[in-house]
C-alpha cells in the first residue's frame, strides 16, 4: 500500500517560551598535527560549535498575537526575513535574540505569499549582526547542515542533518491567513524542523544561511510527523525576493509563471477529478489572449495532466514567464488545445 505523505507549515505555534544556550569551545578535540585541523568525530563537533557560535546570534524569535516563529537578520538596516505564514495578517511584532537582552519591536515591511516569505524591520537600533546568505545553487546532496530557530517556543535551538535532496517542488497547504501555494527549488533536509522553526535558518558548514526552514512532512498513515523529511526555501529564492522587498517595498519580478486565471478543481458526478475549471480570466492575461474562457476545464499542460489546482500550480512552478506551452482544455463536449505564452504571477 502506498503511504500518504503531506507537508505542513511549521510556523506560528503557541507554547512556553524558554531560553536556549549556545555551545562553548571543545577542549578535547583531536587535531592533525601537520595542519592543526580537527579530525574525525571531533572535527564535526568542533565545526558545529563554531558555526553555532557565529550564526545563532543572528537568529530571531518573532512573537505574534497568535504564537511565534523564527527569523534571520538579513542586513545592517534591521531587516529580518521570515515566512509569510509566521507573520500572518499582523503588522507589528516583538522580537528577541539568542544573545539575550530586552525584546525589541519590529514592523512589517511586506509579505510575498506565493513564496511564503515576509520581511519585518526592527524599530530602532539592531542589537546583533546580520547573517551571511550563501548560494544554494552550489549545494550538493549529502552536505552537513544545521537548522536554527525556536521550535515549540524553545528559543535558540539547533538541530543537525544533511541536504537530502535539491530542487523539490512542494505544495504548502492553506492556512487561516493564506491560500495554498506551490514553492519550487526547495531544499529537502533531514535536520529536524518543528512548529516554531519556520522562518529560521538552514546553515551550511561555511557559516552561511542556505535556506529558510518552512515545511515538515507528516505521515497520514501514522498520524504524525514523518521523521527526517523537512523543506527549506532556497537562499537563492530568498535573496531574489527579499532584495526586491527591501529595495521597493514589494516584489516587482517574481519569476513565477502564470496563466492569469482564477480556477477551481472540477469533479464529475461520481467525484472523479477531471481538471481545473476556469472561473475567471484576467483581461489581457496569458490565458485570455490565447482564447481560453471562463467555463473551460483545463486538463493538461504540455504532456502533464492537471486534474487538480494543486497539480496545475506544480506544473506552473516548473516553468518560467515567457515560456510557450500547449494547454489542453474541455469546452462543452469538445477537447481543444491552444498555445499559450505564460505571464508572470
Amino acid at each position: 500500500m502506498r503511504r500518504l505523505i503531506r507537508v505542513v507549515a511549521c510556523g506560528v505555534c503557541a507554547g512556553v517560551l524558554l531560553s536556549g544556550c549556545t555551545s562553548g569551545d571543545s577542549d578535547n578535540s583531536s587535531r592533525n598535527t601537520a595542519t592543526g585541523v580537527p579530525v574525525g568525530a571531533a572535527a564535526t563537533a568542533e565545526t558545529f560549535e563554531e558555526v553555532v557560535r557565529d550564526v545563532l546570534p543572528s537568529i530571531a524569535q518573532i512573537n505574534t498575537a497568535g504564537g511565534l516563529g523564527s527569523g534571520v537578520v538579513y542586513d545592517d538596516d534591521g531587516h529580518i526575513v521570515t515566512n509569510a505564514h509566521v507573520v500572518g495578517a499582523e503588522t507589528t511584532f516583538t522580537v528577541t535574540f539568542a544573545t539575550g537582552g530586552n525584546p525589541v519591536t519590529a514592523s512589517l515591511v511586506a509579505t510575498y505569499q506565493p513564496d511564503d516569505l515576509a520581511v519585518i524591520k526592527v524599530d530602532g537600533d539592531l542589537p546583533v549582526e546580520p547573517a551571511s546568505f550563501g548560494d544554494s545553487g552550489d549545494l550538493a546532496v549529502g552536505e552537513l547542515v544545521l537548522a536554527m530557530g525556536s521550535p515549540l517556543g524553545l528559543s535558540a535551538s539547533v538541530t543537525n542533518g544533511i541536504v537530502s535532496a535539491l530542487g523539490r517542488t512542494v505544495t504548502e497547504p492553506a492556512t487561516t491567513t493564506a491560500p495554498a501555494t506551490t514553492i519550487a527549488d526547495m531544499i529537502q533536509t533531514s535536520a529536524a524542523i518543528n512548529p516554531g522553526n519556520s522562518g529560521g535558518a538552514l546553515v551550511d558548514m561555511d557559516k552561511e544561511v542556505i535556506g529558510i526552514p518552512t515545511l515538515a512532512a507528516t505521515d497520514e498513515e501514522l498520524g504524525g510527523a514523518a521523521p527526517g523529511i523537512g523543506f527549506a526555501i532556497s537562499s537563492d529564492t530568498v535573496k531574489r525576493i527579499v532584495d526586491q522587498i527591501v529595495r521597493d517595498g514589494r516584489v516587482t519580478d517574481s519569476g513565477r509563471a502564470a496563466l492569469d486565471i482564477v480556477v477551481r478543481t472540477v469533479a464529475d458526478g461520481e467525484s472523479n477529478l477531471i481538471g481545473v475549471g476556469v472561473v475567471e480570466t484576467i483581461q489581457g492575461g496569458a490565458a485570455a489572449d490565447a482564447g481560453i474562457q471562463a467555463g473551460d476545464v483545463i486538463t493538461k499542460i504540455n504532456d502533464t495532466d492537471t486534474p487538480t489546482v494543486t497539480k496545475l500550480n506544480e506544473v506552473l512552478a516548473s516553468l518560467s514567464p515567457g515560456d510557450e506551452v500547449t494547454v489542453t482544455f474541455r469546452r462543452g463536449g469538445d477537447t481543444e488545445t491552444v498555445r499559450v505564452t505564460l505571464g508572470q504571477r
